[in-house]
This record gives structure tokens, sequence and C-alpha cells, in this order.
């Protein structure tokens, strides 16, 4: 059974940092690119970053380009998002997924996704 589980969301301080990890299990992890999305309230969920299979290439949305960096480790099945300089308007559920493209589109998509964690972030 594929599992994808965030954790590490909470409520920061904006200005603050936050470190997001999803670790997988049920698949080649290794043979699968990843990606964070995020959904805030009463909006559709929205492309944040990717990376490839190997971490050699990676994606931001412009709106998070400079504060967050996507990152994976393939021994430990997890992929990461650290987020820095957080603003309110970062405030979401935020999911990571899995594909088996060469690298998560803009658009969505995805194999796997997880259940997602929620981040917070106060003015």
């Amino acid at each position: 059974q594929v599992q994808l589980v965030e954790s590490g969301g909470g409520l920061v301080q904006a200005g603050g940092s936050l470190r997001l990890s999803c670790a997988v299990t049920g698949l080649t992890f290794s043979g699968y690119a990843m990606g964070w999305f995020r959904q805030a309230p009463g909006k559709e969920r929205e492309f944040v970053a990717a990376i490839t299979r190997t971490g050699g290439s990676t994606d931001y949305a412009d709106s998070v380009k400079g504060r967050f960096t996507i990152s994976r480790d393939n021994a430990k099945k997890t992929v990461y998002l650290q987020m820095n300089s957080l603003k309110p308007e970062d405030t979401a559920v935020y999911y990571c997924l899995a594909d088996t493209r060469f690298i998560v589109p803009r658009t969505g998509g995805g194999d796997y996704w997880g259940q997602g964690t929620q981040v917070t972030v106060s003015s």
C-alpha cells in the first residue's frame, strides 16, 4: 500500500520558517518525481514546488521562489519543503505528491497524494 505522510506543519508568525517532510512508503521512491501543492480556504489547489527523481532539477511557483526550497533524500524516501520568510498568504494545507513523469507539472496530476498538513502564518 502506497502512503505519503506529510508532517512539520503548524502555526508560525510572519517572517518565520517551517520545514515540511513527506515520508513515502510502498513504492520505489527514487523512481518518482515529487512535488508540493497547497490549498487555501476557498481557493483552488495550487502548485508550489517540484523536484525530479535524482533531485537534479527543481521548479517553483513564482510566489515562493527565493523563499522555499524543495529537496529529497532517496535513502530516507522523504521529500522536504523548507519554507522561509513565511507570509500570511502562505497559509494553506500543503500536500505532497508522487508522479512517474520527469517532473511534476504545475497543472497537477500525480499518481499518489498525501493527506496534507496545515500551515498557518499569523500576521
